[in-house]
């Protein structure tokens, strides 16, 4: 297989309300995905204030780094915009006048009936060592470097403006000037095992992967998603490739996937119920709705999600929901007891085939020694049998909820499955 030489790009974002928080960098997550997707490599994503010896510094490690150096921000007129000034100063060349940026900035003020200011001006005025490359949505001007082997691209911070200068002219560049591979990637995503214990279970498969074929480990809230990235010339075969090592990995950690891609573990059991033409209902105390909005933001969701209770309160859980005064009072709303009990009317209440509950200490107060912050019960209620869980989760609330849902919903797609233990 033809081995490709590695192209590498570094990420600039300058600007110190990025530093300050008060506007968030998706445009670098967004060229590093359209990157990634020609065979580039991101090595290195920065934030840069408005500082003239922060932004040299930059600049030089950058190009040390990097094949392809591209930078959002700082081209506006004003003098706190120092990115222009700053690659003329740091590519030894003056700045003047371009003459088609002025009418390109002078037609895009007159198209919206404003008056074309001296400061605005100053936008068509470019480093000589640059290629113009015209902002057909904005004022400011891309500007192209080609010196000593590396590449390099200024653009607006906008994002809807980056994004248009990066698809009509910097990446049809990039691929025309870089000898870059073909790449296929393929995710495979697992629920309820952690990143380590999965990495253990699949070491031999992974040692054993061909040498252009690459695994990423990206675990995130509940989640550990396996990346498969191949780079070659032919991209049937890359794909095949990739089929082919899943394939092998497949029985080693079947009873942890649900997905592919970008299928979430809600479109995973949303296309389980419809495949067994069930039903299901929940019931909700510690996560208060939470896991009855992600099964509902599935398109077609009311083929298969009868409804749900938030009975927060005990009395309510008594009164509505009929969970027995006598176990609330003996075992507590936290109990095995109770969220066998909360499934299985729930199930009953909503003529569903699947009763899901919980109920937990969410946070940060309410704990004690027996049944501290993060204690939490969830159970599954069946045809012939519940199946039931307790999880010992974190100090925070929100995370909590956010992963006793992924855990509420793993345990209905192992029942589906009917890989309970």
């Amino acid at each position: 297989m033809t081995e490709y030489k590695e192209i590498k790009a570094e990420i600039l974002a300058i600007g110190d309300e990025l530093l300050y928080g008060q506007i968030i960098d998706t445009n670098s997550h967004w060229i590093s995905q359209e990157l990634d997707k020609i065979g580039v490599r991101v090595v290195r994503r920065s934030t840069v204030g408005d500082s003239r010896e922060s932004i040299l510094t930059a600049f030089g490690e950058a190009e040390q780094r990097a094949d392809i150096i591209l930078m959002t921000g700082g081209l506006g007129p004003t003098n706190d915009d120092l990115t222009k000034p700053l690659l003329a100063e740091y590519f030894n060349c003056s700045i003047e006048l371009v003459p088609e940026a002025l009418d390109a900035v002078r037609t895009f003020f007159e198209k919206r009936g404003r008056e074309l200011t001296p400061l605005n001006k100053l936008q068509a005025h470019l480093p000589t060592k640059c290629t113009y490359v015209p902002n057909e949505l904005g004022t400011a001007p891309g500007m192209w470097f080609n010196e000593s082997g590396k590449v390099w691209m200024s653009m607006p911070g906008v994002p809807h403006e980056m994004k248009k200068l990066m698809s009509d002219h910097v990446l049809p560049k990039i691929k025309e000037l870089f000898p870059l591979p073909n790449i296929y990637h393929k995710v495979v995503k697992t629920v309820g095992i952690g990143e380590s214990w999965l990495a253990d279970l699949i070491k031999d498969w992974e040692k054993n992967l061909p040498g252009h074929i690459k695994l990423a480990y990206l675990p995130s809230l509940g989640h550990v998603k396996l990346r498969l990235t191949a780079f070659g010339e032919d991209n049937a075969k890359l794909h095949d490739d990739v089929e082919k090592q899943i394939e092998k990995v497949k029985p080693l950690i079947e009873k942890y996937i649900y997905g592919y891609n970008k299928e979430t573990l809600e479109e995973s059991i949303g296309r389980l119920l419809k495949q067994q033409n069930k039903k299901v209902a929940l019931a909700e105390s510690c996560t208060g709705g939470y896991i009855s909005h992600l099964m509902t933001s599935i398109a077609g969701s009311s083929e298969y999600f009868q409804g749900s209770l938030v009975p927060y309160h005990n009395h309510f859980k008594n009164r509505i929901l009929e969970v027995k005064s006598e176990t609330l009072k003996e075992f507590g709303a936290v109990s095995e007891e109770a969220v066998i009990q909360m499934s299985q009317n729930i199930k009953k209440m909503f003529e569903a085939d699947l009763g899901l509950a919980s109920s937990g200490i969410a946070g940060p107060g309410g704990g004690w020694a027996e049944k501290p912050v993060g204690t939490v019960w969830i159970a599954c209620a069946m045809k012939d049998k519940t199946v039931t869980k307790k999880l010992q989760l974190t100090q925070d609330r929100m995370l909590n909820i956010q992963l006793t849902g992924v855990a509420v919903l793993n345990l209905l797609r192992l029942c589906l499955l009917n890989k309970t233990e």
